[in-house]
């Protein structure tokens, strides 16, 4: 037997304590909410270890729970060995610096904000995801740089002669304007970012090609769905906000059509507005999607709530007179008698496992019924020589008949309404 014994390399989960307020009328109740913090906790590789609560009409001013509270969350603190404490709402910059003069070095205080700002700074691996997070970051940042400082800028706070030119003071001055400025650079950075991307949608819209967005509440699937579909490999696993860069890839339905698929990131309760504008320029893509496949985890207790959040999203976002198909997934872990009580609550909507490939082929149908609703027949004759045009032909439209005639290409076509505008000049009887 070895005399050494190796050290564990593994990274040690910091110990989190968990803080939530019962205030005012909320939309989820105390008990769900804490534990949709809980799952973003274990995202981030923390362990839950304790959880705290208060029924307050108001959250207090000064550390957003009450003194007896707050000498409580100390006690947790110490006798529980805690890492970090993370409330459930978002804290102030001065609540945020009480608590933790309050509880002491080196425990941390964060709220739900930082801490989902943390799982996207994890998660992002492209590019624009990594500028998008990093322009939240510094937003959230920026009013909170203060009590970063405190143990500088309290020096120079005593009164007295020189009391307004300190170090403290200066240094945080020096990282105001240096953060101010870097926010600048990446929204500048994220505007070209954003104009390329308007190009390629444009250049996708010109083609004619129907495009359709996943959108839905985080860990609903939707990376699954699209894997499933496209054989892709977009990273899919059973954490919150597994994927964060839109994917886009391209299909063939059964009838010839060719569609696009874009997987969106996923949708959280109080999501942070600073992300929610960050990311404006990736949810550009649902902007555009002549679908959008609202997809659902139809074995979550509260899937009512989380359509009600995504929805409300897709309206700040401007994408609510977009067509909509509501698409219940995970129904493999539904019994028969809620899967039917389902069904009859919402009969337009399409029921699937993506996981077990199930009602797949349903889904395809209902986009392309959806896609094909203005579709018309045409019968055309195409000279040869629009050789461009007849490939376009055979690329966006459904071909029903085909005759070679002296004068051309004479086809019978299901052509949507930019292709039946291509096509008019060369309509025939």
């Amino acid at each position: 037997m070895s005399r050494f014994k190796p050290f564990d390399t593994e990274p040690v989960p910091e110990r989190a304590l968990l803080v939530g307020v019962e205030y005012g009328r909320r939309e989820w109740s105390l008990e769900d909410s804490l534990a949709e913090l809980a799952r973003l906790a274990e995202t981030d590789g923390a362990e839950v270890v304790a959880t705290l609560t208060q029924r307050l009409d108001t959250p207090v001013s000064k550390t957003f729970i009450g003194k007896g509270k707050a000498e409580e969350l100390v006690s947790f603190v110490r006798n529980l060995n805690i890492d970090v404490v993370i409330f459930d709402d978002e804290l102030s910059p001065s609540q945020q610096s009480n608590l933790e003069k309050i509880v002491g070095s080196p425990t941390k205080i964060i709220d739900r904000t930082a801490l989902i700002l943390d799982i996207f700074g994890t998660h992002a691996k492209t590019r624009e995801g990594r500028l998008q997070v990093q322009l939240a970051q510094l937003q959230y940042v920026l009013p909170r740089l203060r009590g970063m400082w405190s143990h500088l800028v309290g020096e120079q706070t005593r009164g007295g002669i020189g009391s307004r030119f300190g170090q403290g003071e200066s240094q945080l001055e020096i990282d105001r304007r240096l953060i101010r400025d870097k926010i600048s650079m990446l929204q500048h950075e994220l505007r070209n970012l954003e104009k390329r991307r308007e190009v390629q949608s444009k250049l996708r819209w010109d083609s004619g090609i129907f495009s359709v967005s996943l959108a839905g509440y985080t860990n609903a699937g939707k990376s699954t769905l699209l894997n499933q579909l496209t054989n892709a490999s977009v990273y899919a696993k059973d954490e919150l906000f597994a994927t964060l860069d839109p994917t886009t890839r391209t299909i063939t339905l059964e009838e010839g059509r060719k569609i696009t698929l874009t997987d969106t990131v996923g949708f959280i309760q109080k999501l942070p507005t600073t992300l929610i504008e960050s990311f404006k320029s990736t949810l550009a893509e649902a902007q555009a999607a002549d679908l959008i496949l609202l997809v659902v985890d139809a074995s979550d207790k509260n899937f009512d709530k989380e359509i009600e959040v995504v929805t409300s999203i897709l309206d700040d976002i401007k994408v609510s007179a977009r067509k909509k198909l509501l698409v219940f997934n995970k129904i493999d872990l539904l019994d028969t008698n809620n899967l039917a009580k389902m069904r009859t609550l919402y009969p337009d909507a399409v029921f699937i496992s993506a996981q077990k490939a199930t009602g797949l082929r349903g889904l395809l149908y209902t986009i392309a019924h959806i896609a094909g609703e203005d579709d018309k027949t045409l019968h055309v004759c195409i000279p040869f020589e629009q050789g461009f045009l007849i490939h376009m032909v055979h690329e966006r439209c459904q071909i029903i008949r085909t005759c070679y005639q002296a004068s051309g290409l004479q086809m019978t076509v299901r052509a949507d309404k930019q292709m039946q505008a291509t096509l008019s000049p060369f309509t025939c009887s």
